[in-house]
């Protein structure tokens, strides 16, 4: 496969992922059931101090989920971008950052979330690193 082709396949797995965490993300409050929601409420309601204003785990884990929906748009935008410039030396190196980057991230996800969500990552990450070695070499 040319290596043009595997990036925008890695593009349009990280997107996709980018939707699937963007309808979790959205939607963490609604519970399943009612021990789900005396967690979900402990996280909410529970304040302390942080740095100069009051926070919550609940605030967080919400904060958190709504930045990684940026970074997974932003890490499938690259991608594409990349996808047309995959000969010069500095998209190489990019596409060796971007390759390790989404590898760690699916073991992550695999140890912390679920496999599901693991699975786009490490797919994601493969075509990125089997891109590397499917370009011509750079003279």
């Amino acid at each position: 496969m040319k290596p043009k082709l595997l990036l925008r396949i890695a593009a349009i797995l990280m997107f996709l992922h980018t939707i699937g965490h963007t309808l979790g993300a959205l939607s963490w409050k609604n519970a399943p059931n009612a021990a789900v929601a005396q967690v979900v409420s402990g996280m909410l309601s529970t304040h302390f101090d942080f740095m100069g204003r009051s926070a919550s785990i609940g605030g967080f884990y919400e904060g958190y989920g709504l930045i990684m929906i940026l970074v997974l748009l932003l890490i499938s935008l690259l991608l594409w971008l990349l996808s047309a410039q995959s000969g010069n030396p500095l998209s190489v190196r990019f596409m060796q950052l971007l390759g390790v980057l989404l590898l760690m991230m699916g073991v992550l996800e695999y140890i912390y979330f679920f496999p599901f969500a693991a699975a786009f990552s490490l797919l994601a990450g493969i075509c990125t690193v089997w891109a590397l070695f499917a370009r011509a070499p750079v003279e």
